[in-house]
């Protein structure tokens, strides 16, 4: 709920609007009610002038409050105080207006006017605190308090309180509302952006890295600086895209391995989609723990000089992450005879954290090098 003193949005203030506007059209009912009725009970005042002439005064005090409630900056204080003042003035002068033993008091149902707009101005706090001054003004003129007398109390009580915290929540709905449209509005512009620069800048630094490497000698000191720039730029994209962890214990799949390339010996290029690849906390735990073993073998067995590139690619139902080095390869037979010896490093640390997530790995390696090409499912 909107605190005291908290700055109020534009949403909240539309809302306040409408339900000033409503209670405009609720003015005026209550306003002929109150007329209608003290005119037919006309013959039991037993000072109809004075009588008249209040009814009078609440007559006009109605159209200068919905004049005056009209514009929000009007609103103060001030005029809250005011109204509830008209109306337990009229309270407290209708036993000398009607008489001592009077049964319904002049204002009738014209003093929800005052509460509904204490309601809507300070909430629940403010429909109690204007209920209860109304409550107690009612009962205290009172020679005796009859079954219909403590009923039409007992909702004053109750309408106040019960009408602020509607409107508090009405209020609180709106911002909500206009958090997540601005929320979805960012989102868009991100993806947008991620997009176009996944489309010009990333490619063309992937492009000169690529190309500096091949042609080696000063090119390839320009491919270094692509790549690290590369990196930077795509883990700033996804900086701007996600929270630690989302709401539904996701995270972002593509921020851990880039993570996962920046602590590890050997060097290595990390490419993935512009925007986050977010996966349940466990796949992404098992599938960056299934690269960090992959990686561990390139070290292991090309040494640190060795490069490596992970490729992350997000499809509709699956994620991809492809783990390829420049290595010696993996000679024919070694996976068969290391798992039969009982050495399960690859089948354990790789296949089967993979595979325990649902997932498929699956190995190529030739004079080339090797690569690992892990797929793993996306829950939706």
């Amino acid at each position: 709920m909107l605190r005291p003193g908290a700055a109020r949005t534009d949403s909240a203030l539309a809302v306040e609007d409408r339900l000033h506007a409503a209670l405009a059209v609720v003015r005026v009912v209550v306003t002929l009610n109150m007329v209608g009725l003290n005119a037919y009970r006309r013959d039991s005042f037993d000072h109809p002038d004075a009588a008249l002439l209040l009814v009078c005064v609440l007559v006009a005090w109605t159209g200068a409050a919905i004049w005056l409630y009209r514009d929000h900056a009007r609103r103060t204080p001030l005029l809250l105080v005011a109204d509830l003042a008209v109306v337990l003035a009229a309270l407290a002068l209708t036993p000398w207006a009607k008489s001592p033993d009077f049964n319904a008091t002049i204002p009738g149902f014209y003093v929800m006017g005052a509460f509904f707009a204490w309601a809507i101005h300070w909430h629940w706090r403010g429909g109690l605190v204007a209920s209860v001054l109304i409550a107690a003004f009612d009962v205290l003129t009172r020679d005796h308090l009859d079954q219909g007398n403590y009923g039409n109390t007992f909702l004053i009580l109750i309408g106040g309180p019960i009408v602020g915290f509607m409107c508090a929540s009405l209020q609180q709905m709106a911002r909500e509302r206009d958090a997540a449209e601005r929320a979805a509005a960012a989102a868009d512009e991100r993806t947008r952006l991620a997009r176009a620069v996944h489309d010009g800048v990333l490619q063309v630094l992937a492009m000169t890295q690529r190309q500096g490497t091949a042609a080696g000698g000063e090119w390839a000191e320009l491919a270094r600086l692509a790549g690290e720039q590369e990196r930077g730029l795509r883990s700033l994209i996804r900086q701007q895209d996600t929270v630690p962890e989302a709401a539904d214990g996701q995270v972002d799949l593509a921020g851990a391995l880039e993570a996962v390339a920046t602590a590890h010996p050997v060097r290595v290029e990390v490419a993935t989609p512009g925007a986050a690849v977010l996966l349940d906390a466990h796949v992404v735990a098992e599938t960056v723990a299934a690269v960090r073993a992959c990686l561990d073998n390139v070290l292991a067995h090309a040494g640190a000089d060795a490069s490596a590139w992970v490729l992350a690619q997000a499809g509709a139902d699956r994620v991809t992450v492809s783990v390829r080095d420049d290595g010696p390869g993996i000679a024919e037979g070694r996976l068969d005879a290391a798992a039969a010896e009982g050495r399960l490093g690859v089948a354990s640390s790789i296949r089967g954290r993979i595979e325990d997530v649902g997932g498929t790995a699956r190995v190529e390696s030739g004079p080339w090098g090797t690569e690992w090409e892990l797929t793993v499912p996306v829950r939706r």
